[in-house]
């Protein structure tokens, strides 16, 4: 169909740019004259602009059905008369599925909808810094309009294997039990993984609040959650000096569906900027259980054929195609790292359930938070035991993975000895002693929110407990005691910090300087003699 308006308000533009024709009196020579013809010749001519126009046929509930739009493409993006955008999901003979990026109200049946064959895209740039926005990249802070360097379609191919280099380089948490038993490195996607209330958007923020110490980028996608969350995590990230460093793209729970389906894929593309320049980012999807059952709303009205769970068959494509933007790249693209922090809602502990096994296969590790370390009081509630890392240990530094190792040991027999001893058997010395150290080793791991340890005071930390410093203290006496410790590696300690940037293990000298400073940090009376200490459950 003809848009006549559009050609005609192009022609009535093209008239005024055309050489206006000389009077028989201006035009005294040929030559004349046959300048002004190749002036003419030399204008192009409008042509006639051909736009389809389709029809809704059905809307409502955040998706529309379109027809009349026979070439349209999967992913375009489509523009409605009354300004309501959407992107085409479902192609079939005849009609069109599409999700809608605006309130579905505004639209009205038999309304006209254009094509633009054009994919949606999102602004990128520095100006993003700072900001937070919506799912388009629109800003949500009042601050005024951002300044983009460009617009980048928000879907990408994943790079290439040969775009790709071996995860080398740690990305520090700040979290001791992280850190040292399940580190990550940059360019590593970790999944964290866990129930409602376990403490999953808490390890997430104190990440993002550990890179002041680095040059790191942070993109904080929330999906679906409610707006005083995300007050709260802007608040803490402005706390912290890092909102500088990071984008925070907000969709909330209130919203269409099509916008929480499309705001992981838009982060990503602004993480992508980032990294095409260099730099190292960190982007953190909280969480894509909304954004999955997003996508299942989506589908199911739409009237996809639904699959395990009501979800539709392509869910798992659709978190792989998003989280294999991830990676370390080479030099020759940049040398960048795009970092995933995906968070995943389990219900009642089902590791099993579809969404979460999806991710977990995807991913190269997870963080698993128990409720049952909650229930002791136990924060971060990190369960050693099912959480791993399957390629941050080649990135972490010697000095944290030598502590690493015996710190796993000792919680697993630990472990194991706790469950025993609630039987009531009665309990040799050696074995008492064991479960006293790994009692003081795992209350050691307990951190306060939004309160991240540089590696040096981490080190200190877990080399007192593992000792056995920690053992003839009480819960608040220890909470004391590791204050006391941290606050002397702060000012005595500082050739960890070396060792670690030159990926240098502890020499025995180094450890006895550790434990000596430690030592001396507690109280008289509260700390243990180098005899009490020798006669541990290791001795």
């Amino acid at each position: 169909m003809t848009d006549t308006d559009h050609s005609a308000s192009e022609k009535h533009s093209q008239s005024h740019s055309q050489p206006r024709p000389q009077s028989h009196s201006e035009l005294h020579s040929p030559e004349q004259f046959d300048s002004w013809r190749e002036a003419l010749l030399a204008t192009p001519t409008p042509a006639p602009v051909l736009t389809e126009v389709g029809r809704v046929t059905e809307v409502g509930d955040g998706v529309a059905v379109v027809t009349g739009l026979a070439r349209a493409l999967a992913d375009e993006l489509l523009i409605f008369e009354c300004g309501v955008r959407g992107i085409v999901l479902d192609l079939e003979p005849g009609r069109l599925g599409v999700i809608l990026l605006g309130p579905s109200e505004l639209i009205t049946m038999g309304e006209d909808v254009r094509r633009t064959r054009k994919v949606v895209s999102v602004p990128v740039g520095p100006a993003l810094l700072g900001r937070v926005v919506d799912a388009m990249g629109r800003p949500r802070d009042g601050l005024g309009p951002i300044v983009a360097v460009a617009e980048t379609p928000i879907e990408a191919e994943a790079p290439g294997v040969l775009s790709r280099s071996a995860i080398f380089r740690p990305l520090a948490t700040g979290i001791k039990a992280i850190d040292a038993a399940v580190p990550v490195g940059l360019g590593q996607r970790e999944l964290i993984i866990g129930d409602r209330q376990t403490g999953k958007t808490s390890i997430a923020v104190d990440t993002i609040l550990n890179q002041s110490r680095s040059q790191v980028i942070c993109i904080y996608c929330a999906i679906g959650q409610r707006g005083d969350a995300v007050s709260r995590v802007i608040a803490a990230v402005k706390k912290g000096n890092m909102l500088a460093r990071s984008v925070i793209m907000s969709v909330g729970d209130e919203e269409t569906p099509g916008l929480a389906y499309i705001a992981p894929y838009a982060a990503m593309a602004m993480a992508e900027y980032f990294s095409d320049q260099g730099r190292d980012v960190l982007i953190i999807f909280d969480d894509l259980t909304h954004h999955a059952r997003s996508y299942r709303e989506l589908s199911l009205l739409l009237r996809r054929p639904p699959g395990r769970e009501a979800f539709p068959g392509d869910i798992f494509y659709v978190h792989a195609r998003l989280l294999e933007r991830a990676g370390q790249f080479t030099q020759e693209v940049g040398g960048g790292s795009i970092t995933a922090l995906p968070v995943v809602e389990t219900q009642a502990e089902n590791l099993s359930a579809y969404i979460p096994t999806n991710l977990i296969s995807i991913t190269d590790g997870q963080i698993y938070l128990s409720p049952r370390l909650v229930r002791k009081n136990q924060f971060p509630a990190v369960d050693l035991g099912l959480s791993v890392s399957r390629v941050g240990g080649k990135a972490q530094s010697r000095a944290l993975r030598e502590v690493a190792g015996n710190l796993r040991v000792t919680l697993s027999q630990f472990e194991e000895l706790e469950d025993f001893a609630r039987f009531g058997t009665r309990l040799d010395d050696t074995t008492r002693a064991r479960l006293t150290r790994g009692a003081a080793v795992r209350t050691a791991l307990r951190q306060a929110e939004r309160d991240p340890m540089p590696a040096a005071e981490q080190l200190a930390v877990l080399i007192a407990a593992m000792e056995g410093l920690f053992d003839t203290l009480s819960e608040q006496q220890l909470t004391d005691a590791m204050a006391r410790i941290r606050a002397a590696a702060s000012k005595q300690l500082q050739f960890i910090d070396e060792r670690i940037s030159e990926n240098k293990g502890l020499s025995k000298e180094d450890r006895e300087r550790i434990i000596t400073t430690a030592r001396n940090a507690l109280p008289a009376s509260r700390s243990p003699s180098a005899n009490e200490v020798s006669n541990g459950p290791d001795a």
